[in-house]
């Protein structure tokens, strides 16, 4: 005998899609090599990034089905402001808004992300999933020069990590609306409203993140000492996300960067 309201198919199929990325994402944790977690990685970012498509779309026609809310996530030490960038760099490239909070000294004490809720829940669980992996290979870093220090090395590894992460993820956010207006086929009416759709849940997402952050300025870029970030960076493309390689950003800022606030 079973209790309990039965799972509407809807709402059963996107618990079995998220089941999916999970098991995905914790066969990158336990991979033996970085082609292995790449692969596994790759799948779970594509499926996700589908996923945030269709709640989208199923967000137009019914708003309140997703929400747009905060969340707020507690940063520990060490390398408190590294996961923090980790964390903000990642939500910015799944359509939301972060905020840092208690940064002071290279450290922070918290991060709130703001946006819908599907897109928070994506956000939460990739994270997770990345900050395993990228402390998982920390530990074990030291620098190519003995003269360099350990932790400025680490520092700008886990800076070149989440860079190229967020660039992963934005390519395989774009690949994945361009995939669904294709779909459309020849309904043009249908194709344009799936972007229009993206777009105005991001200015619906801006609005309200200025109601509820109506004064809080820009943080300032990180600079960093250590000379880890294009090693880094190439594990940054190794944990994530399947599509093109991109040439080397050494240095760079990540593009439609939502900074936080210090």
């Amino acid at each position: 005998m079973t209790t309990g309201t039965p799972l509407s198919p809807d709402t059963a199929a996107r618990a079995d899609r998220l089941d999916r990325v999970r098991k995905l994402l914790a066969k990158a944790e336990r991979a033996g090599t970085p082609e292995e977690a790449e692969t596994y990685n790759a799948k779970a970012v594509e499926l996700m990034a589908r996923h945030g498509i269709d709640e989208a779309l199923l967000a137009a026609d019914d708003p309140r089905r997703d929400e747009i809310g905060m969340v707020r996530i507690g940063m520990e030490d060490p390398y408190s402001a590294g996961k923090a960038r980790l964390l903000g760099w990642t939500a910015a490239a799944l359509r939301c808004r972060w905020v840092m909070h208690g940064a002071s000294g290279g450290k922070v004490a918290a991060v709130t992300v703001f946006g819908f809720a599907s897109d928070r829940e994506r956000v939460e669980l990739l994270y997770t999933s990345l900050l395993l992996q990228a402390t998982g290979r920390l530990v074990r870093l030291r620098p190519p020069w003995p003269d360099e220090s350990v932790a400025a090395y680490r520092r700008s590894w886990l800076q070149g990590f989440a860079a190229q992460v967020h660039q992963r993820l934005l390519e395989a956010e774009e690949r994945a609306a361009a995939e669904a207006c294709a779909q459309a086929g020849g309904d043009r009416e249908r194709a344009v409203g799936t972007a229009l759709v993206l777009v105005d849940r991001g200015a619906q997402v801006d609005r309200a993140y200025a109601e509820a952050f109506p004064h809080l300025g820009r943080a300032r870029r990180p600079s960093l000492s250590g000379s880890g970030f294009a090693e880094g960076a190439e594990a940054g493309r190794r944990a994530d996300l399947g599509g093109r390689r991109l040439r080397d950003g050494r240095g760079a800022a990540p593009r439609r960067l939502a900074a936080g606030p210090g």
